[in-house]
C-alpha cells in the first residue's frame, strides 16, 4: 500500500510539472549516472529538469533519446532544439552552450 501512495504522489508531481511546463521555456537534460554530470546553472531562470536512463528508462524510449547526454529546448511544450552527444559521450557541437543560449534568446525575443 506504502508502495502505492508513493507511486501516486510521483505521479501527480509529474503531471503538475509537466503541465507547468507547456506553457514557458523548458530546458531538459537526459543522461545516466555513468556519464560525467553537465553544470546547467546558467539555464536555472528556465523550466529545467533532468533525467536519468537509471530512473525513467519510460521517459527515454517516448521522447526517443538515443545518446547520452542529450539536451532538449521545449517552447510551450513544442520540441525546438535537441543536442545530441557522440560515442565520446560529450555533446556536440563544443559549442552547445552558444547555441542553446541563442536558441533561448530568440525565443524570448519573440514574446515581447
Amino acid at each position: 500500500m506504502r508502495c502505492f501512495v508513493t507511486t501516486l504522489i510521483a505521479f501527480f508531481v509529474t503531471v503538475a510539472i509537466n503541465s507547468q511546463n507547456k506553457d514557458d521555456i523548458t530546458v531538459i537534460y537526459y543522461s545516466a549516472k555513468f556519464i560525467d554530470n553537465i553544470s546547467l546553472t546558467e539555464f536555472k531562470d528556465y523550466n529545467l529538469q533532468k533525467f536519468y536512463m537509471d530512473d525513467k528508462p519510460k521517459v527515454f524510449v517516448k521522447e526517443k533519446i538515443k545518446y547520452l547526454p542529450t539536451i532538449v529546448l521545449y517552447n510551450d511544450g513544442e520540441e525546438i532544439l535537441k543536442l545530441e552527444s557522440d560515442i565520446s559521450l560529450k555533446l556536440k557541437p563544443e559549442n552547445w552552450r552558444d547555441i542553446l543560449s541563442e536558441h533561448i534568446e530568440v525565443l524570448l525575443s519573440q514574446r515581447f
